[in-house]
């Protein structure tokens, strides 16, 4: 009998457990880290490029990639730089440099996100100060951009704010953000770190 009622409260301590933990993992927002962003970026019109050829200046270029997705280098001329990310373009510019430069040392860096700065925003609405839509920024979080946004009104239900998020399928997940908590009383639980296209939206309080 005694084997029994240990039996069970042992059942129930891990039934208490999953319960307790399951919500907590199912609400955090997944978010890609910066390496990974990076990676994914493909470059567009009007992207500001800066290649250098280390130990030959004279083949360094500094322009934006023209409407036809293509940009000049010194020696092998015209270059495809649209829809391709930052390395293929620097692994192709190596490979044609090879026939003029032994061992060319390729960097393509994206200085300027011009074909993408509708896509590299976040987003803040409801009951803020100022509404916006701001530039993204690597370590960018929820707190930054509500400040950014001149804080809530007084009018704001801060701690039901909503975090929206469109994952890698298309579909728009919400995430539940204790604004008010952060805010005034530094609990950073649900500072979450932000991404591109992220919309944070603060709802007013029913009267």
């Amino acid at each position: 009998m005694k084997a029994l009622a240990t039996t069970i409260v042992l059942s129930l301590l891990l039934l208490l457990t999953a319960c307790s933990t399951t919500p907590a993992v199912q609400d955090m927002p997944h978010f890609n880290s910066d390496k990974e962003a990076v990676k994914a970026y493909r470059i567009g019109v009007d992207d500001q490029l800066q290649i250098n050829v280390w130990d030959n200046p004279q083949l360094n270029v500094n322009e934006p990639v023209l409407p036809d997705g293509k940009i000049s280098v010194p020696l092998i001329g015209d270059v495809q730089a649209g829809g391709r990310t930052p390395e293929e373009v620097a692994k192709d510019i190596k490979d044609r440099l090879k026939a003029y430069v032994r061992d060319p040392q390729v960097v393509v860096i994206v200085t300027d996100l011009r074909s993408h700065q509708y896509l590299l925003r976040v987003r803040v609405t409801g009951a803020v100060r100022t509404p916006v839509s701001l530039p993204y920024r690597q370590g960018m979080t929820v707190l930054d951009a509500v400040l950014a946004a001149g804080g809530t009104t007084e009018f704001a239900n801060a701690n039901d704010t909503m975090l929206y998020r469109k994952n890698q399928s298309g579909e728009v997940k919400s995430y539940p953000v204790h604004l008010g908590n952060i805010l005034q009383q530094g609990r950073l639980k649900t500072d979450y770190p932000l991404e591109p296209g992220d919309i944070i939206t603060v709802p007013m309080r029913s009267f």
